[in-house]
């Protein structure tokens, strides 16, 4: 990394934002991993071995997923040196193109992207509270209209949303608190696992079946033989299932969102992304290595336990739940509920916490409702914190949540391609500005990010076509609010 970086001194508070900076390098590297690590590191590793067949497939996912995701910090390490602002990728999308494009970026992330992930995340939340608590249940229907219904599930899930967004409009002191709490409690719980995992949880037959032919054929545990994809099949498999691996690695960027709120952020911000990233990458690596050192890869739907299910077909997709099981029944089951529970808890907060700045950035452009452009007596987006709460809650009322998040997930992509050719538009375009830290490995490295996530792109237009172009229009449909809107908007804030 760039010298200037660890020498950049600490700033001191812009008065007229309205902002504290109260946030240090500590609580940035909790606000990023703690957004990363939700529900999916639990849960998603089942599709991508049904789709990549083999355990050194499943493991290159989760490596190439990783590289992408550090490389993208650093790379975007150079455009919040630049631009430490609240607003982060909004900002550089901006600063690199125009208001329209930073517009259709936050237009996306508030209608589906931001506000799609804390319905999704507050859900896994309430189901696995289920599991202690069995009275939070899809099954338990609270109340029914026509095709409408409501469950406890969606209830917890809820009231949670609104307890978080409740907590964050008090100051960003007790948001970041709460971070702190269930960040650090996570990575704990997780390093526990993991050395659960290798000291009691290696299984002989699970070696067998993973390692004995880690690059080529597999048998499941009922005797059927798998055969894995090559040359561009195998490509195109890699691709499709990166898309789970991606998501669980997903919201490293977030802590761009809070500039004007960051001790130092020239420093901190793309210290606290390429550190968390590469933790979090770490962590992910190990704990499927673990899963593949307990669970055949490949099992039977007709299995009754979970060995003979195995990673394929774990009772619903829950991998770490059917790993505690072999390890330590029942009541290891109930910790991994718990882990993820807190898990999950802090992955929201941390979601709630950074998504309202972007609203607030949007509308001191004269974007959006001038009253998400002002800050609370606590120096906190209380508007743009309360109408995320509304929308995210009547997306988990909706139950269309996950469709949401399938559909934007090319969409997604889309903006972090943008944002990484920003850098190099911007070293064109604006060669002056000071950069207290320069992209490391330019250009060599964020090329590489570009080709990567467009060659992703390309498999998911051509291989998941009603998910990508339903993603599309999601976006283009901002283009026209954007025109019709926009001027109204400018005008409400010049008022």
């Amino acid at each position: 990394m760039d010298q200037n970086l660890t020498q950049q001194p600490p700033e001191t508070q812009e008065k007229h934002t309205g902002f504290k900076r109260e946030i240090t390098l500590f609580d940035a590297i909790m606000i990023v991993t703690g957004g990363m690590i939700g529900s999916g590191i639990f849960i998603v590793t089942a599709d991508i071995s049904r789709t990549v067949v083999t355990p050194a497939n499943m493991l290159l996912v989760w490596v190439v997923s990783g590289f992408l995701t550090i490389v993208g910090a650093i790379s975007y390490g150079e455009l919040s040196a630049m631009f430490p602002k609240v607003g982060g990728q909004y900002v550089y999308l901006k600063e690199a193109y125009n208001k329209l494009v930073a517009f259709l970026y936050g237009w996306t992330l508030f209608l589906v992207i931001q506000t799609g992930v804390i319905a999704a995340v507050g859900v896994a939340f309430a189901k696995f509270t289920g599991v202690i608590f069995p009275w939070f249940s899809e099954k338990n229907v609270l109340l029914s209209i026509g095709g409408f219904t409501f469950t406890t599930v969606q209830l917890l899930a809820i009231v949670s949303i609104i307890y978080l967004t409740y907590i964050n409009s008090r100051g960003v002191k007790s948001g970041k608190l709460i971070q702190n709490i269930f960040g650090s409690t996570k990575l704990i719980a997780l390093f526990g696992l993991i050395l659960m995992g290798f000291l009691f949880g290696v299984n002989d037959t699970a070696i067998q079946a993973n390692f004995s032919d880690f690059w080529g054929a597999q048998t499941a545990t009922d005797g059927t033989a798998l055969l894995p994809p090559t040359g561009i099949a195998l490509v195109t498999a890699i691709g499709m299932a990166m898309v789970g691996a991606l998501f669980s690695s997903d919201s490293w960027n977030n802590i761009g969102f809070s500039g004007d709120e960051i001790v130092n952020p020239k420093r901190t911000i793309v210290l606290s992304m390429v550190i968390g990233s590469a933790l979090v990458t770490g962590i992910y690596l190990l704990i499927n290595l673990v899963y593949l050192l307990v669970l055949p890869m490949h099992g039977s739907a007709t299995a009754t336990d979970v060995l003979g299910q195995g990673i394929t077909f774990a009772n619903n997709d829950r991998v770490a739940t059917a790993v505690a099981e072999i390890i330590g029944g029942y009541k290891a089951t109930i910790a991994i509920a718990v882990l993820i529970m807190v898990s999950t808890f802090g992955c929201n907060n941390g979601a709630i916490l950074s998504g309202a700045r972007v609203y607030y950035a949007i509308a001191r452009d004269g974007l959006f409702f001038a009253k998400m452009g002002q800050l609370n007596k606590n120096g906190v987006p209380a508007a743009a914190l309360w109408l995320q709460c509304i929308w995210a809650c009547l997306l988990c009322l909706s139950g269309s949540y996950n469709d949401l998040l399938d559909y934007v997930i090319f969409a997604v992509m889309l903006f972090y391609i943008l944002t990484i050719i920003g850098v190099f538009v911007l070293r064109v375009k604006r060669p002056d500005l000071p950069r207290p830290y320069k992209a490391f490995g330019y250009p060599v490295l964020p090329a590489m990010y570009i080709l990567l996530a467009s060659a992703i792109c390309v498999i998911l237009l051509i291989y998941k076509p009603d998910f990508t172009w339903p993603g599309l229009i999601i976006v283009s449909l901002g283009i026209p609010v954007y025109y019709l809107f926009g001027s109204k908007f400018s005008k409400q804030q010049a008022g």
